[in-house]
């Protein structure tokens, strides 16, 4: 009887992984083998060629840029909301933690679509923009505005939890031993959340070079001008540029894969400091 209960056990556990197996080789691993091929099929020369392009260049040109921009200020903003957060007890502290989830509940596209409501001609602050002749919606601006929302929450959910399970006791006593709040900052907290924020910043660049709803409605995805480097996939294959497309998609499955092994490490470190 125990032995049959076993073999059922196993046949169970046998099916649930050959399950998994199989859903991520439908929806993984074999589009993304398929990406790579279609790419590199006429050659690395070819391959070389059809990311060389100026439309290409100028699209991770504008990618970078913007990631640039947009992690330093959403680190920026991260830290101040997670040591608020963590280090402040106040009325609304539970409303305010829900607002800073509010770019995981909402759809990409309608944060685009608000914020042209908000800045383009006809919204609420398109006479105030258009009498300064500031552009925001079909313009750089605008684009980092989109990515700097949809990316907001990452740093701050990853340094709470850490600034949490510290505690406050570091800070008070270097406090206490006369350190400023810019010395117990630098010398007591940021050597604390270091990989917590890292983690942070990861996922942060990661989602700002990948970025496609918010910035597709707020830039117009103009080429040469407002077009990232997900928007020249999507262009590229309405074009039937398909080897093109193909090209970008691979450069960013890569910059994926490095996301993706420095996450690894950051988690390791996270956790051999923890043990």
């Amino acid at each position: 009887m125990k032995q049959s209960i076993n073999q059922k056990s196993n046949r169970t556990k046998l099916t649930l992984i050959c399950s998994a197996v199989i859903y991520l080789l439908l929806i993984l691993f074999i589009p993304a083998i398929n990406v790579f091929y279609q790419a590199f099929k006429d050659g690395f020369g070819n391959f070389i060629s059809y990311i060389t392009t100026d439309e290409f260049t100028h699209a991770i040109q504008l990618t970078l840029l913007i990631a640039l921009i947009v992690v330093p200020i959403n680190a920026i903003f991260g830290l101040c909301a997670a040591w608020v957060i963590a280090r402040r007890k106040f009325p609304g502290r539970a409303l305010v933690i829900s607002i800073l989830d509010v770019p995981f509940s909402v759809s990409p596209v309608v944060a685009g679509l608000m914020m042209v409501l908000l800045y383009g001609r006809n919204g609420w602050l398109g006479s105030v923009l258009e009498s300064i002749n500031f552009k925001v919606i079909f313009a750089l601006p605008g684009m980092i505005l989109a990515t700097a929302f949809v990316t907001m929450p990452f740093v701050a959910r990853e340094v709470i939890p850490v600034l949490e399970e510290i505690g406050p006791d570091q800070e008070e006593a270097a406090r206490t031993l006369g350190a400023s709040q810019w010395q117990t900052f630098w010398r007591v907290t940021l050597p604390n959340i270091r990989w917590g924020l890292l983690y942070g910043l990861i996922l942060t660049n990661a989602r700002a070079m990948g970025e496609f709803g918010a910035v597709s409605v707020v830039s117009g995805n103009i080429i040469r001008k407002t077009q990232t480097l997900p928007l020249f996939v999507e262009q590229a294959y309405k074009q039937y540029e398909t080897q093109t497309a193909f090209a970008a998609a691979v450069l960013l499955a890569c910059l994926g894969f490095v996301s993706l092994v420095l996450k690894e490490i950051v988690e390791r470190k996270t956790h051999n400091k923890t043990s």
